[in-house]
This record gives structure tokens, C-alpha cells and sequence, in this order.
């Protein structure tokens, strides 16, 4: 039986809002260890997201890295199912946005991140992921790395991996995913070194 993506979306929406729970822990270091093995430069900017819906909250590790002096950034929504990333300081003011989605006004500069957290509803081994179905990421990020290395993460809890996620021409392969659990990646990556 095949599955198609609005329901899993469905499915995994309402999982995240029985089971979400602020006492799971993500290890924060782990990402750490992957920008510092990746990335030669001592300050990578990072692009987050705020959380909202029972996403993972990251907001103490764009704390973190801001104190480490990386730049950080959020999604800013623009026209045409676009997004820019901007630059914001943690706990500088925020605006919601038309899906009540709190982001940095459009007026701060923006920037290529070199590092992505990307929100999901579900994910699979592949490093597939389902979204809101709005197709924001992929975009981006397909954008982006045409015209530099990005290291995408994706942020889940472990109980929204799904055994398969069905994909398309326009969908973006993560490069890794951090649960609660567990970092997963592809072993045959050649762009990053996670181990």
C-alpha cells in the first residue's frame, strides 16, 4: 500500500501533539562536533527556526552559538514561497509572521548560512523529510547549494521517523538528522565528516 504525503503529514502532526514533551534531550554538542570538523573557519553562520507546533525547541543551541560568536539567523517568509534567512540576535524582538510563526523583521540583513537546522514533521532513514507541504526548504536549500556547501540537519524527535517517505524532483535529501536518540546520516557522505 502505498502512502502519500498528506496523510503521513496528518499522521505525524498529531503524534508530535500527544507525544511532545520538553523532557526528551538532544545532545546540542553533537552539532558542535560537526561544525568544528567541517568547517575550518572558527565563526560558520548558522540558520535556525523558531519553534512552533510541537517543533524541537532550539532555542538554547542559537543561544549557544551565538556566545561561541557564530552568526545566527532565522527564516524570514517572503512572496512565492520563498524564504530569505536574516541575521537576529537570541531574545532581540520578533515579529509573526502570516502563519503565526514568530521571525526577525525583514529589514535585518541577510545572509547564506553555512549551517541549516531545518523543522520536520516526519523523516525517514534516507534523510528524507516531510514539512507543512509548502515546499519553503526545499527551495531554499536547493537554491543555496547550488552556489556554496551547506550541512543541512534536520531537528525531529525520534517518534517521527516513518519507515518510508515518498519523494519527488523538488524534494531536498538532508544531509542528517538529529533525534533524541541519535545523529543519522549516510555513512558514503563525501561533502562531511560525522563520525
Amino acid at each position: 500500500m502505498q502512502v502519500d504525503k498528506s496523510s503521513l503529514r496528518l499522521k505525524f502532526i498529531k503524534k508530535r501533539r500527544k507525544l511532545y514533551s520538553t523532557n526528551f534531550f538532544f545532545s546540542f554538542d553533537k552539532i558542535f562536533f560537526l561544525i568544528k570538523k567541517n568547517f575550518s573557519k572558527k565563526e560558520p553562520s548558522i540558520a535556525g527556526y523558531y519553534p512552533s507546533n510541537f517543533e524541537v525547541n532550539i532555542l538554547n543551541l542559537l543561544s549557544q552559538a551565538n556566545k561561541k560568536n557564530f552568526k545566527v539567523g532565522l527564516p524570514v517568509i517572503n512572496k512565492n514561497y520563498k524564504i530569505d534567512f536574516k541575521y537576529w540576535i537570541p531574545n532581540e524582538p520578533l515579529h509573526v509572521n502570516k502563519y503565526g510563526i514568530l521571525e526577525p523583521k525583514k529589514q535585518n540583513i541577510t545572509f547564506k548560512p553555512d549551517i541549516i537546522l531545518v523543522p520536520l514533521v516526519a523523516f525517514d532513514r534516507s534523510l528524507n523529510r516531510i514539512g507543512y507541504g509548502k515546499g519553503y526548504y526545499d527551495r531554499a536549500l536547493k537554491q543555496l547549494s547550488s552556489n556554496k556547501k551547506i550541512l543541512t540537519i534536520g531537528m525531529a524527535f525520534s517518534f517521527q521517523e516513518a519507515s518510508i517517505i515518498p519523494t519527488n524532483q523538488y524534494d531536498y535529501n538532508l544531509d542528517c538528522i538529529l533525534t533524541d536518540r541519535n545523529l543519522i546520516y549516510k555513512k558514503t557522505n563525501e561533502n562531511f565528516i560525522f563520525g
